[in-house]
């Protein structure tokens, strides 16, 4: 890697809760010459970036982005090449459906030296917040985890809805908002049982979160009844069940 240039670090900031963030991910927010930053973290993190950093907002609002990805790598990569230390913070995990590998794969091409700070996932945290576990003995060995919401230019979905359907565990499912109501009907349209239960963490982990619980076949009508936004879990499976019990401990 060149010398003369700085380095980039793609930081997970977690899912919100500010006391979830890493030492790690928080030392190198504290000392970062530049940060460039979405939505994700949440207001409590991004209002507690350092005065002293340049501070480059990245967008990423439901269904408006101030950049494109494009523009997000050319931003970094610029940063980098100036000398600076840049931070680029991403809610949750940067590997978890956070495009830090396409932004890891720029860095690379680029001859920009760069380190990747794991975060926790929403997948985990904000379940955990909800009373519900994602595995349990006595309602799920398996979890997987999907995105809802694929890239527009595929020609075709990668997602298996068949094979989702028939999973004896849980399915987690990640930007999942705006295609809901198509996603469980997919799930049913292959043999799902209408009847499993389904819940919605929105803004998990943080001072707001909200959980609506509902069934594959209900849950597309509550949410818009109650009015669900992103960013949003959906998690499908009986562990819902357990939300009863859980989640009035948190």
């Amino acid at each position: 890697m060149a010398q003369k240039y700085g380095k980039v670090y793609l930081v997970g900031s977690g899912p919100g809760d500010p006391e979830l963030m890493t030492v790690k991910a928080r030392r190198l927010m504290d000392t970062a010459d530049v940060i460039v930053y979405d939505q994700l973290p949440g207001k409590q993190i991004l209002d507690s970036m350092p005065e002293a950093a340049e501070k480059v907002d990245a967008g990423k609002y439901a269904g408006d982005h101030t950049l494109t990805q494009s523009e997000i790598n050319d931003v970094i990569v610029e940063k980098a090449k100036e000398g600076k230390m840049v931070v680029r913070l991403k809610g949750g995990d940067p590997y978890m459906f956070g495009r830090g590998g396409e932004e890891a794969e720029e860095l690379v091409e680029a001859g920009i030296e760069f380190e990747i700070v794991p975060g926790i996932t929403s997948a985990l945290a904000a379940t955990a917040y909800a009373g519900i576990p994602v595995t349990h003995r006595d309602y799920a060995s398996m979890v997987t985890f999907i995105t809802g919401h694929e890239d527009p230019t595929k020609e075709e979905t990668a997602l298996d809805w068949e094979t989702l359907a028939a999973f004896g565990g849980t399915i987690v499912i990640f930007m999942g908002v705006k295609m809901l109501e198509r996603n469980m009907n997919e799930l049913m349209k292959f043999g799902k049982d209408p009847k499993t239960p389904v819940a919605m963490v929105e803004r998990g982990t943080r001072p707001d979160q909200r959980v609506t619980i509902g069934t594959v076949e209900s849950i597309a009508q509550i949410a818009k009844d109650q009015d669900v936004k992103a960013p949003a879990l959906t998690i499908v499976g009986d562990v819902v069940k357990l939300h009863e019990i859980l989640g009035c401990q948190i």
